[in-house]
Order: C-alpha cells, then sequence, then structure tokens
C-alpha cells in the first residue's frame, strides 16, 4: 500500500515520492521493506522498521527488488522461437496458439502422459504460482510432476508423512524460547532460515546466547552461522543419521528419555529405544569424526536442557541417509520432551492456511510409496516423484511412455539438478518445450515458447507456506505496486490458460475468468463436506457469492476468513478478513508458538508415529555405511547470502566483488595435493570434471571440500549478461544422478567422492 508521499524537486520538475510497504519474498525472513518509488521508478528500498515481523531486519537481497524490477534482460513480452531459431516477441494469442499447435499435436502421436511438468523453488515464493499449481495440474491433466523438492527437502515430506500424516508439516524450533539448540548442517546465516521462519535469526541466536543459552552447530564447515554458536563440531558429511543414533542410544541407556505432555500421543517408543541399543558412541565416533566421549557428553546436554531443540535442514536432507536424519531429528526432539512444546521443536499457526495441508485422498488410509517406477532406471515413486535426475533419461530413451513435451514453471533444472549436463543435451530432443519464467536462462533458452512472469513488484505477496513453520502467527498482506496491462497475463492466468490447452481447448475459446470460478467454486463445495473445517456444512454457493476478489486475491481472503482467527464468512463476527489485513500496512501479530500436536496429527492412529517401518527397515543401510571405510576427499555443496539457489545472480549488487563460486579446501588437504591458495583446481568426481578457484581455509575439516550450487552461467542462448560475466562452474556436473537417499528418492548432493588436482 502507499503510505506516504514526499514533494521532490528536480531541476525544477516538481515530482512526487510514494513509499510503498512490501514484504520481500525471497525467503523465509519474509522481512518489510519500504520502497520508495517516484514515476514508475524504483529510487530506493529500505527496511520498515515498523514491521511486526521483521522490525526493521533485512538481508541484501531484499534491498535488490527494484534492481529485479528493472533488470533490462526480463521478460516483458512472451517470446517464440522464429523460422531460423532465434527469440522474438510476440503478441499473447500468437504465444498461446503456437503452445496449442504444439501440445495437440504431442498429444494426438502420444497421448497425454507424454507432457510432463517441471515447477521449480521460485513458485513457492510467487503469489500465483503458490496458490494456482493446485489448479493447474488437476484441471491440465497431466500426471507426472518434476522438481527440485527432491533435491532439498523430500527427506522431510517423508517422514512428516510417516510421522505426522502430513507432508508439509515441519516443526521449526521455537528459537525466541529456547535455552539449547542444536544445529546440524543447517546455515541460517546464509539461508536466512530453511523450512524456519524467523526474520534476523543471527539476532535471535545472539539472544540465546546473551541470555546464558547454548548452541551447537554440527556440520562439515565452519560456517557464518557458527559466529553465533557456543560450539563448532565437525562432521563426516552422509554421518548425521548414525551420530544421533548414538545420541538416542545414551539417552535411553541412561533414562535420560521423557516424552513430556505429549506422553500419550506418541506410539512407537519402545521400538525405538530396541533400535538405538547397539548404536553406542563408540561404534560410531570415527564413521562421524566425533569422539563418543562428547557424543554423549551431546546427548546429555540436549536431555537435560529446559527448553531444547535439534534443528537439521538442508546438508542433512541432501546425503544419502537423508530421511533417517530426518526422522531422528523429530525422534531426538520427542524422546528429550521437545516435540511441541515453548522452547522446543513446534509447529507454526499460520493467519492463511495452506493449500498443501489439505488432505490428500489418495493417502486417506496412509501412506504408501513405490506405487508406480520411473521407467528407464526403475526409480521408485515417493509422494508422486522420483529423483529430478530421471528427467535426462525419460527425455532422451526411446520407447512408449517417452516424455515429449514438458511445461517448466519457474525453474532452471539445468543448473540445478544433479546430471545437468546430461539434461541440457536431452532438452532440444524435445517435441516441445514451454516455460513461464522471468528470463531466458540456461533452461528456458531450449523453449519454444516463454510466457514473461511478473516482476514480484507489479503483483500483490502473501506467503502461502511458509508461515506452517513461522515462530509467530503473524502477517502482512503487500499489494502490488506497479499496475499491469489488462491485456498481461499474470501467472495464475497463464497456468489456468495453459491448463485448458492441455485438454486440448481452442486458445481463441478459453474464459480464464469461468476457469477460475469452477476452481474456486470445486474447492469451497469440497471443504464445505470436510468434517471440522470452518465452513463445514455451510451453502457453497452462498461463499462463492459472498467472495469479492478474484484470483489468488479471492484463495487468500479465503484462506483467511477460514483460518483460526477469520470470521467464517460472517460466522465469526470478530474475525478478520484480507480487507482486515489490509488495513494493517505493518502486519498483524496475534503471538508465539503454542502447542498443535492435537491439530497437525493426521496419522491413521490418531498418534505421533516415532518409529514408520517404512524408515526404520532403511537402518541396515546406515549400517552397513557404518562399516564402510572411507578415504579420500569428498564434496559437500554451500550457499551464501546474497544468493538464492540458481536465480538471483543477474544482480549485479548481489555478484560485485570477490568471487564466492571457489572450490574450498583445508590447508591439510590443500599441501597433500599441490594446491596453491587463489590458482584453479580441477575437481573430478566418477561422472563429471569442473575447473575452480580454490580457496584455502581452515573452516573446513579435513577430508571435506566446499563448492557452491547454483552457478555455471555460461550457456550459450541465455539472456543473462551480468550473470554470464560471472559464470562461475556448476557443481550439479560433479553430482551423479544415481546417487541418492534410497527411501525418498532424494539426490545426494553432500558427501560425493572427488579428487581434486593441480593444473
Amino acid at each position: 500500500m502507499t503510505y506516504c508521499a514526499s514533494q521532490l524537486k528536480n531541476h525544477g520538475v516538481e515530482m512526487t515520492e510514494e513509499i510503498h510497504l512490501r514484504t520481500c519474498h525471497l525467503c523465509e525472513s519474509m522481512c518489510g521493506l519500504e520502497i520508495a518509488v517516484e514515476e514508475n521508478r524504483v529510487l530506493r528500498v529500505r527496511p520498515d522498521k515498523e514491521d511486526v515481523w521483521s522490525k526493521g531486519y533485512v538481508c541484501p537481497k531484499g534491498m535488490t527488488l527494484g534492481d529485479l524490477h528493472h533488470d533490462p534482460d526480463r521478460l516483458r513480452a512472451p517470446v517464440a522461437r522464429n523460422d531460423e531459431g532465434e527469440f522474438e516477441e510476440v503478441s499473447w494469442d500468437e504465444a498461446f496458439r503456437i503452445v496449442s499447435e504444439k501440445i495437440k499435436g504431442v498429444i494426438s502421436e502420444y497421448g497425454s502422459s507424454a507432457i510432463n511438468t517441471y515447477i521449480g523453488n521460485p513458485a513457492a515464493h510467487n503469489f500465483s504460482l503458490q496458490r494456482y499449481v493446485a489448479a493447474f495440474m488437476p484441471m491440465s491433466g497431466l500426471e507426472k510432476v518434476w522438481s527440485p523438492g527432491t533435491v532439498d527437502q523430500w527427506p522431510k515430506n517423508v517422514s512428516s508423512a510417516l510421522m505426522l500424516g502430513d507432508p508439509w508439516r515441519f516443526p521449526a524450533p521455537d528459537v525466541d524460547r529456547c535455552d539449547y539448540l542444536m544445529v546440524v548442517g543447517a546455515n541460517p546465516h546464509a539461508s536466512q532460515g530453511s523450512l524456519l521462519a524467523a526474520s534476523d535469526l543471527m539476532g535471535r541466536f545472539d539472544t540465546i546466547l546473551e541470555k546464558g543459552g547454548r548452541i551447537v552447530v554440527i556440520d562439515p564447515r565452519r560456517t557464518g552461522t557458527c559466529n553465533h554458536a557456543s560450539e563448532w563440531l565437525p562432521i563426516r558429511p552422509g554421518t548425521d543419521a548414525a551420530l544421533m543414533m548414538a545420541m538416542c542410544h545414551v539417552i535411553f541407556e541412561e533414562g535420560l528419555d521423557d516424552l513430556g505432555e505429549i506422553a500419550g500421543k506418541v506410539s512407537g517408543l519402545e521400538i525405538v529405544q530396541d533400535l538405538v541399543s547397539s548404536w553406542t558412541p563408540e561404534r560410531v565416533a570415527e564413521t562421524c569424526g566425533i569422539p563418543a566421549d562428547r557424543i554423549r557428553s551431546l546427548s546429555r546436554e540436549l536431555a537435560g536442557a529446559d527448553r531444547g531443540a535439534v534443528y537439521a535442514r538442508i546438508g542433512t536432507c541432501n546425503q544419502e541417509f537423508g530421511t533417517l536424519a530426518s526422522w531422528l531429528t523429530d525422534v531426538l526432539n520427542t524422546i528429550t520432551g521437545n516435540m511441541d512444546r515453548e522452547g522446543g521443536a513446534m509447529f507454526g499457526k499460520p493467519i492463511a492456511w495452506s493449500l498443501l495441508n489439505l488432505p490428500d485422498p489418495q493417502y486417506a488410509d496412509g501412506f504408501t510409496f513405490g506405487r508406480w517406477k520411473s521407467r528407464v532406471r526403475g526409480a521408485p515413486e515417493v509422494l508422486g516423484q522420483v529423483p529430478v535426475s530421471c528427467l535426462a533419461e525419460e527425455i532422451a530413451t526411446p520407447g512408449e511412455g517417452q516424455i515429449k513435451g514438458l511445461i517448466v514453471i519457474a525453474g532452471n533444472p539445468v543448473i540445478s539438478s544433479p546430471g545437468a549436463d546430461k539434461l541440457e543435451t536431452a532438452l532440444p530432443e524435445l517435441d516441445f518445450l514451454v516455460a513461464v519464467d522471468l528470463y531466458i536462462n540456461e533452461t528456458t533458452r531450449h523453449a519454444d515458447v516463454i510466457f514473461p512472469a511478473l516482476s514480484p513488484l507489479e503483483q500483490p505477496h502473501y506467503d502461502e507456506l511458509i508461515w506452517n513453520w513461522a515462530v509467530r502467527s503473524a502477517g502482512n498482506f503487500s499489494p502490488a505496486i506497479f499496475e499491469i496491462e489488462d491485456s498481461v497475463y499474470p501467472e495464475w492466468k497463464i497456468l489456468l490458460m495453459l491448463a485448458a490447452l492441455c485438454q486440448g481447448a481452442d486458445p481463441t475459446e478459453v474464459n480464464v475468468q469461468q476457469l477460475d470460478d469452477l476452481f474456486f467454486a470445486g474447492l469451497v463445495g469440497g471443504l464445505t463436506q470436510m468434517p471440522g473445517f470452518a465452513l463445514e456444512g455451510r451453502s457453497p454457493e452462498e461463499i462463492v457469492r459472498m467472495s469479492n476478489f478474484e484470483g489468488p486475491m479471492r484463495m487468500l481472503d479465503f484462506q483467511i476468513r477460514t483460518g483460526p482467527w477469520g470470521d467464517a464468512y460472517g460466522a465469526n463476527p470478530e474475525g478478520i478478513t484480507l480487507d482486515d489485513l489490509k488495513k494493517s500496512p505493518h502486519g498483524i501479530d496475534f503471538g508465539p508458538m503454542v502447542p498443535l500436536l492435537d491439530e497437525v496429527l493426521r496419522t491413521p492412529s490418531g498418534k505421533l508415529e516415532l518409529a514408520p517401518q517404512y524408515i526404520t527397515a532403511d537402518l541396515g543401510r546406515l549400517s552397513d555405511r557404518i562399516d564402510r571405510a572411507e578415504t579420500g576427499l569428498v564434496l559437500i555443496s554451500r550457499r551464501d547470502l546474497r544468493s538464492n539457489n540458481s536465480w538471483m545472480h543477474n544482480l549485479s549488487k548481489l555478484v560485485s566483488g570477490r568471487n564466492r563460486c571457489t572450490l574450498l579446501m583445508h590447508p591439510e588437504d590443500a599441501e597433500q595435493c599441490s594446491i596453491i591458495d587463489g590458482e584453479l583446481a580441477q575437481v573430478r568426481s566418477r561422472v563429471g570434471c569442473v575447473e575452480v578457484p580454490v580457496e584455502v581455509t581452515d573452516e573446513m575439516m579435513p577430508g571435506v571440500v566446499c563448492l557452491p550450487h547454483g552457478w555455471g552461467h555460461d550457456r550459450p542462448g541465455a539472456r543473462l549478461r551480468v550473470a554470464a560475466e560471472n559464470a562461475g562452474v556448476n557443481n550439479n556436473h560433479l553430482a551423479p544422478g544415481d546417487f541418492v537417499d534410497e527411501i525418498s528418492g532424494n539426490q545426494a548432493v553432500n558427501g560425493i567422492p572427488v579428487e581434486v588436482s593441480n593444473i
């Protein structure tokens, strides 16, 4: 909303500067911003000191939203390939006509199953996409979807599905009331929080220490988070689950287990106690690289804390035992009495619930996996997906079921997927590729048609999913700052249009508003029949008539009004609506986390399942790892505060200064490999090789090297001028596509054996 205006003079010409309040959409921190605009130009971006959530905190990325909006490389109109194979701007009608012909051609020859969808991470941060992917998939009739979820978090989804009955509910540490925090494989200094929403996390960490609390960071690298912690414990990549099994062993062996207030809501405690009985600290110490005595004392510290929590994130997910590590994180929080209690691991209570948390009828009797397998590799399905590295072979391998068409929504898998070089080779073999994106990037350069995504400042914003793991129940609605022309399709309309084209509709006859009304009416109709829902038993027609918005605005209003503080469309006159949120320019805050396990649990037993057989059956594989001798170097990934996977590298303010795409290497390893600081080295895995500058630093533990992900912007045909000047190398060229956490299908991009040599 326009918050204030001031009169300025420039060369005698009077101008009006408007200040707009905005929530940054880039990560879980959700920082409040003040954006100064004059004549459709962003003048500056500053933190909103009155924002109820972020209270004046902002990271460097949020300060560049104006640069992103004005980026000359950003697409403003649809583009399509001409007869010479070059992109040229076309009208929206022409773009949809071309796509319609391409889709009809593939379906007529191969069937609709030959068309797949790839949905990238930016979709989770986009006002339209995060709500309307839920409309696109069922309305399009397309069955197969691919995503980077199988690179960064599928183990968390699997463990939450089996333990809680909801794959999108993740307990997060209540950092504001915690006095002992164990951080495993997470670096919120760079990520700003991943599956943990709390602005200025490093400031919150400092407060824990100032109050006499302790924070222990367990990571192969001494990250920036360690500067805000009590202790850094280096650990061998991929062995976090072994460490946690030993910690559980100590807790049970010494009688330190205590379920606390949730004692009657937990099933499988005795099974876990039996499973960990042979996992002594002495058994795992050498493998993990942490002394047995320290494992024992670490276990006692966690169990003895008044308010303790374990927070484990991406480093524990994208490794070969990601699901075991994710499961054991919640096991540790549970058996130490820290699950669902203040200062422990708790669940967010969003003002507006998420579509992803709605019960999925296909899992009404519980979650089962492996219902189908990928055509080429035979990888089993998990939560509807297989490892994203399978995509290349499913395109390139002829035969029944071969992918012939691909719709890419806000994604760049040529950069972000293991075995990316194979995918880059495969994409030109498609009969068509359609993309929705801000840029012509390393993936969309292979498209036949690219529909332009709106700038973040051209659309409203309210996060749809992130509040599920937020440390407070707050919210802040952001109206669009810049208007778009009536002829421009926002992303939600693009998705509805593409869905209709996949069903064979004539693009000249599609009524997007009717499709949206159909989607919304169907959603309302289903939810009014759902037991316990805020509108149970109400007339769907009445609710639809009372909805005053369209598209994602109508959806957000519905989510707020049927949420815990909503007016339930008049049933709770004291409740709030979207209009109420719009009247609070700095946001609304309903307070900190509260115990919610009873509301969250959706397992068939109605209890927290502490020992899902699907997960515990994988302990034999972990046991084999303990017995396997490890020699040589292994590679891990990293991210930077100024980076956001692959999609913020075209902004000069974020890539200026020192080179951030370097290989970090411990001095002992560098000496052994004859590597000199600052010089190029060759890094080779069993599937690829890159050349990259080396930084010799003791922030790495010996035996482990580190290369950031999201780089490699040197591909011909991409139109990312700033990124190309700071190309870096793609670490996914070193990631074997078949190196996965077997029970989740998540790609293992940490712990890759490599050789490093001088050039």
